[in-house]
């Protein structure tokens, strides 16, 4: 992932750009608003973290800007001001996500990850029509799902789950992040809700041809091509 850190503590600046680097991603910083505004107009970004308080623009101006201009770049404010009024203003103003200093790096990791993840699976979304997985065929255009030319009926949340597997083919989608994705839920729900819908999922689409959603034990699900 390439991510714009736009924070005026160089300190602060410089320990997220480290343990970004050491993670594997590359990040561009800017200790001031009117360089982040530019940098973020004018690159191709996965992810920006930005500060509330900055010298010459501030960090919710900026995210304004943006949106103004149809940029949807992922945006993760990274503040000081930590009240629930400065979190849901900071959130109105078009932020995808807020974390509050002091923060543990690894949390800052995990949700700027999520946050490339979900823009990625947006852009997909513009390139790829047609989902598929063996002999199971979801349409993103009609709505359609077939299974060796049979059609089958879901809910809408049964397809969005279904949706989500196929795009992520190949790799294991924790339970966590179906529920981010598919329910919106951002915190761990102790709820057997994935599993129950996961369990409808399975006897609509599984047949004699062999199942098709697999359990990682400990992990969560996967769908491959082979059964």
């Amino acid at each position: 992932m390439k991510i714009l850190i736009i924070e005026d503590d160089h300190n602060v600046a410089g320990y997220v750009a480290k343990g970004m680097k050491e993670a594997g991603h590359v990040s561009d910083t800017a200790n001031n608003g009117k360089d982040g505004l530019f940098l973020a107009s004018t690159e191709k970004y996965d992810a920006i973290i930005v500060d509330r308080m900055l010298p010459e623009l501030d960090g919710l101006t900026i995210i304004k800007t943006l949106r103004g201009a149809g940029n949807p770049v992922p945006v993760l404010i990274l503040s000081a001001m930590g009240d629930v009024d400065d979190r849901v203003k900071g959130l109105r103003s078009g932020g995808d996500d807020y974390l509050v200093k002091p923060f543990a790096f690894a949390e800052l990791l995990a949700r700027i990850e999520i946050l490339g993840r979900r823009s990625t699976m947006l852009t997909s979304q513009h390139t790829e029509t047609r989902l598929i997985a063996a002999d199971l065929e979801l349409d993103l255009l009609t709505r359609k799902v077939h299974r060796n030319g049979k059609s089958i009926e879901l809910q809408t949340r049964e397809f969005n789950l279904l949706e989500y597997l196929l795009k992520y083919k190949g790799q294991v989608v924790t339970r966590t992040m179906l529920l981010e994705a598919v329910w919106d839920y951002h915190f761990d729900s102790q709820t057997n809700l994935i599993d129950v819908h996961i369990s409808r999922l399975r006897k609509k689409i599984h047949d004699q041809e062999g199942n098709i959603i697999k359990t990682v034990r400990g992990a969560g699900y996967i769908i491959e091509d082979s059964f």
